[in-house]
């Protein structure tokens, strides 16, 4: 007898990023549409790897993580944000921040809440939701008018979706894949909703150290009000150049952060220890991190100079992330999905289509002709990029 299998995801297919990058593979394409490096990690945190595996760091850490890990994270926090999260209780070292993101929704919502979404939005949200038992409701955020705006939450948006039902509000800055950055209006906001809905935030902040024009990076952690009401996320992968590690990590306070170790004690348990007695080690000098912006900024006005100059493509104002968006709408009326794979194909430089990161990516609403471009690229491969793109 047979027994058929009932999808929990049945509307999930393969995503966006996979299906771009097998297309770039197969046309040998310049990859700038997923999120990776092209560069290696500093030869210093390869060695310290070495060295803890050496040194007999190979079996099990603690279900929380490695502690000189965990006492760093919590200290790198209060001297960064002001907020003191304890090592022991506050603090939990995940596999990647996608895992911090899963058990963190799977542990604070379930049958019968609503989590409110922000869109466009990372992909793993709302199948986590779902996932949960929880209904999303999902908030469109007002999109630029003009290469110098950004993506802004509408504000009012948000309240009117917000119900007696709702738990949680899942958000992301710097964010992906819009570039937009929180500003202290948007924290006046959020302490608003907290102080009159009681709501938890899940605060997805894994490009905490890439931020532009001298702005700072604004976290949940930074006021008391929100600290205590959020579950803060951020990534090793993304800060040093190791996203194929998959190390991450989040913060909250001791009541959340009890029900997401749970969780996580059973979806992984604990993650690599010699990888945690490396970056232990490594973040002890702020420098590792403190420069990040300033190097990242170089590549985006880099790829948006080129971008400016030598081709159709207009770049759009990036306010931290290690992407830019960019518009095509006076070069061509093909919806995004289709310029994207056209790009591809034709003239092998392979992007995203931000309506990927829509609940419709093929509604009118949601191609406002963006592609999303990744500038965490050697230089060199930058400059092919763009010779490519001059055929435009």
């Amino acid at each position: 007898m047979t027994t058929e299998i009932r999808s929990k995801l049945p509307s999930v297919g393969t995503t966006i990023f996979s299906i771009m990058s097998q297309l770039s593979i197969q046309n040998k394409a310049i990859n700038l549409g997923q999120g990776f490096p092209d560069f290696n990690p500093d030869k210093k945190l390869i060695e310290l790897v070495n060295q803890a595996m050496l040194e007999g760091y190979n079996q099990y850490p603690q279900l929380a993580g490695f502690h000189d890990l965990l006492i760093a994270i919590s200290e790198k926090i209060e001297n960064l944000y002001g907020h003191r999260y304890s090592p022991e209780t506050e603090i939990t070292i995940t596999s990647g921040a996608t895992e911090a993101l899963m058990s963190s929704i799977l542990a604070l919502c379930g049958t019968g809440d609503e989590v409110i979404i922000i869109e466009p939005f990372y992909d793993l949200y709302l199948p986590a939701v779902q996932l949960a038992g929880a209904t999303p409701v999902v908030v469109a955020m007002d999109p630029p008018t003009h290469p110098n705006e950004n993506y802004k939450i509408n504000w009012e948006k948000i309240r009117d979706a917000l119900s007696s039902r709702t738990r949680l509000l899942i958000i992301n800055t710097p964010h992906n894949p819009t570039t937009m950055v929180f500003k202290n209006d948007d924290l006046n906001e959020l302490e608003s909703i907290v102080n009159q809905y009681g709501i938890n935030i899940i605060s997805d902040e894994v490009y905490e150290h890439i931020v532009f024009n001298g702005n700072p990076h604004l976290s949940m952690s930074s006021r008391p009000a929100l600290a205590e009401k959020s579950v803060v996320i951020s990534s090793f992968g993304k800060t040093y150049h190791v996203t194929g590690w998959k190390i991450g990590y989040c913060a909250a306070p001791k009541a959340l952060m009890t029900e997401i170790r749970k969780v996580h004690q059973f979806a992984v348990f604990t993650v690599s220890t010699p990888m945690q007695v490396a970056l232990s080690r490594f973040m002890g000098d702020a420098n590792t991190y403190a420069n990040l912006s300033s190097f990242y900024e170089e590549k985006k006005d880099y790829l948006s100079n080129q971008l400016r100059i030598n081709t159709p493509l207009a770049p759009y104002s990036s306010e931290g992330s290690f992407f830019l968006l960019a518009s095509y709408a006076d070069y061509s009326d093909l919806n995004e999905y289709d310029f994207c794979h056209w790009l591809t194909t034709k003239h092998r430089v392979t992007a995203i289509p931000l309506s990927a990161f829509y609940c419709s990516p093929t509604a009118n609403t949601s191609n406002n002709k963006l592609i999303r471009l990744c500038f965490a690229k050697n230089t060199n491969t930058l400059d092919e990029a763009i010779a490519r793109l001059k055929c435009l």
